[in-house]
């Protein structure tokens, strides 16, 4: 049961960042590696925050706005200085790297001894057979509201355009609007999500450490790859639930094949064969179906 836990926990955490990832790796189409930094400024902003004696819900609102002006930046400097996706996003990278460092203050802060959303008096308070599963719970209700939020935004006009926008950028500069801005909004948008779910793991572990950002853009969008290709055929799921299940999915398979014996030095060698096997037998299906069309 602890285990089964743990993955539920660890899922619905990657599940915000995975959501976030979707947006510039499904949606725009945008190679954005500054995810691997944006994640641990969330978590730096968290750390410097509570370590200050500020609450930890506190730590969200603060979150949310870093991470969404680290995408803006991102887009500005493709959009603006006509800089290659691919390099803008290195480039923010690499820069958040020195500025997650001067937030937080060192490499590696503890939060051992701070209230967190996962340790406080009120979750203290609770019946003793309820406290194994408060954390499970919150981080549901975490997941389930970017969810929602996600969805409700993309049915509006701006989500139209933002979708648009990856798919055919003609037609939003025919509706007179900057595909330019749209993409430095979803930019904005995704690390948001991204620094929000750097934050929520930050209080889960109860530490930052500058290197906890690092495979951050592999394990998303493996999460997004197993979410949307393994769970396509179910049409009455929206894409965002596919990918919070790919999420919990993806940690499933990693804890299975811990379990089996594996060693934590192989996890990125099962990753790239799971993605691999699955972006070939969805491009197999594809194949069958067109024959069949």
């Amino acid at each position: 049961m602890s285990q089964l836990l743990g993955v539920l926990e660890q899922g619905f955490i990657y599940a915000i960042l995975a959501l976030g990832v979707y947006i510039t790796f499904k949606i725009l189409d945008f190679p954005d590696m500054s995810v691997d930094s944006t994640f641990p400024l969330g978590a730096a902003v968290t750390a410097l925050m509570i370590s200050s004696g500020l609450p930890p819900l506190a730590c969200i609102p603060a979150s949310l706005v870093a991470g969404a002006a680290a995408g803006a930046i991102t887009g500005i400097i493709h959009v603006k200085f006509h800089v290659r996706d691919l390099l803008s996003g290195i480039i923010v990278m690499t820069g958040l790297y020195s500025i997650n460092l001067h937030i937080a203050g060192r490499s590696n802060v503890q939060l051992f001894s701070f209230d967190t959303l996962f340790k406080n008096d009120l979750i203290s308070a609770l019946p003793a057979g309820v406290q194994p599963y408060a954390p499970v719970l919150l981080l549901a209700l975490l997941t389930l509201l970017c969810k929602v939020l996600m969805d409700l935004y993309l049915a509006t006009r701006s989500g139209f355009l933002l979708r648009a926008t990856g798919d055919n950028p003609t037609l939003v500069a025919t509706l007179a609007k900057d595909s330019g801005k749209v993409k430095i909004l979803g930019l904005s948008i995704a690390n948001a999500l991204v620094a929000l779910s750097g934050c929520i793991m930050c209080q889960y572990q109860r530490y930052f450490d500058i290197s906890m950002g690092t495979g951050t853009l592999v394990l998303a969008v493996a999460s997004v790859i197993v979410g949307t290709q393994l769970l396509r055929g179910l049409r009455i799921l929206r894409a965002t639930t596919a990918v919070v299940l790919g999420s919990v999915l993806y940690k499933g398979c990693v804890a299975l094949a811990l379990s089996l014996g594996l060693s934590p030095f192989d996890m990125k060698l099962v990753t790239a064969a799971l993605l691999l096997v699955i972006i070939i037998a969805g491009g197999h299906s594809r194949k069958k179906v067109k024959r069949h069309a």
